[in-house]
């Protein structure tokens, strides 16, 4: 517990990671493909790995279908099998002798898991004003509410919805409608449609990160949502979800070279990905080399021992990479993911959206605060 006070949010990166980062930023795609120094989990044969890298165990899929079944009830439905996480042997969990402590797991979560993860974070999480994202800092961001059938525009979401009455997804919303600046002589007004497409970078959830100042708020933070906890918990149970980024990406955009250390604890930190791939850089214990890792749709890492404060950064999202089952979404047939009971399909509601994720990249990092927990 004491190791993460030491630590200093604001210190820059080792130059030796600096050009690791930049290299692979600049990377083609092919430069990409062709290059094995990147651990590709879900290329990963078992029987015969790397030297660096080891099978530590196999989460039985017993200990995971019931958290699966809980989530969604099609979770044995289309593509569930594809990349193999419900493999007869268990989803393989991969150590790396460099960086101690950080666990890979390639296809941790089936299909049907990764869109309706996907449709509860971004339909019913991000429109509540609890959570707030990057766009708050310089724009007045309202809430659609649909009441009765017609829709008014709120600076907060109702904690508990009136009948009849419901907090509406960004992505059915009016694309047209406009998101005023704090200061128009700073910033210009963006429209529903742009900040979708581009300028939503990040919303956080339960304990609300202060990005500028790189710390947490002293106040009672908002409840981090508890299915998508039970969710996470199944597979990685030392870690109590307490607040989390939910980073969006598209190709083109990055994450630097940083370290997470404005916790109160040092217990491990969660990372699920989803949509096209993304190379992950990790530094190696001594600091002066690094891993990349390429992370596909549904792979997970858990950074616990010394890789919770080792450097990391995403240098590089691969374009055209999302796996077609997804790349639809958020027309998608599975769960809206806000429980309210409307006739009208995702195809319908959010028909303007169709292939969005095609075009991106989503993380959820997710992490505890504090360390008075008594786990289950």
């Amino acid at each position: 517990m004491v190791h993460i006070r030491d630590l200093n949010a604001h210190e820059a990166p080792p130059e030796a990671i600096r050009l690791r980062y930049k290299h692979y930023h600049k990377a083609s795609a092919a430069d990409i493909d062709s290059d094995s120094a990147i651990v590709d989990l879900q290329a990963l044969n078992a029987d015969d790995l790397p030297p660096d890298i080891a099978l530590l165990r196999r989460i039985p899929l017993d200990d995971l279908k019931p958290a699966f079944a809980k989530f969604t009830s099609d979770v044995l439905a289309r593509g569930a099998d594809e990349a193999g996480a419900l493999g007869g042997r268990g989803i393989p969990v991969y150590t790396h002798r460099a960086v101690t402590g950080l666990l890979m797991v390639p296809s941790l979560f089936p299909a049907a898991v990764q869109t309706e993860l996907l449709s509860r974070l971004l339909h019913r999480d991000l429109p509540n004003s609890d959570h707030k994202t990057n766009l708050h800092l310089h724009y007045d961001v309202t809430y659609p509410v649909k009441t009765d059938g017609e829709v008014e525009y709120r600076n907060t979401t109702p904690k508990v919805p009136a009948a009849g009455s419901r907090t509406m997804s960004f992505f059915e919303d009016d694309q047209t409608r406009v998101f005023p600046p704090k200061d128009p002589t700073v910033h210009k007004p963006f429209t529903m449609q742009t900040i979708l497409t581009k300028k939503l970078r990040w919303v956080t959830l339960g304990g609300q990160y202060d990005w500028t100042a790189k710390v947490y708020p002293a106040e009672q933070p908002p409840n981090f949502p508890a299915d998508v906890a039970s969710l996470l918990r199944a597979a990685f149970p030392e870690t109590q979800p307490e607040a989390a980024i939910l980073n969006l990406y598209s190709p083109g955009n990055t994450l630097s070279p940083h370290r997470d250390v404005s916790e109160e604890c040092d217990a491990g930190l969660i990372s699920v990905s989803f949509g096209c791939d993304g190379l992950f850089l990790v530094s190696h214990d001594d600091g002066a080399g690094c891993e990349v890792v390429r992370l596909r749709s549904g792979d997970a890492v858990y950074m616990d021992g010394t890789s919770r404060f080792a450097w990391h950064a995403v240098p590089k999202v691969l374009a055209d990479t999302c796996p077609a089952w997804l790349a639809d979404w958020p027309c998608v047939a599975h769960g809206d993911g806000d429980g309210d009971g409307e006739e009208e399909s995702a195809a319908e509601r959010y028909e303007a959206w169709k292939g969005w994720m095609a075009g991106k990249r989503i993380n959820l990092n997710v992490r505890q605060m504090v360390a008075d927990h008594h786990h289950a």
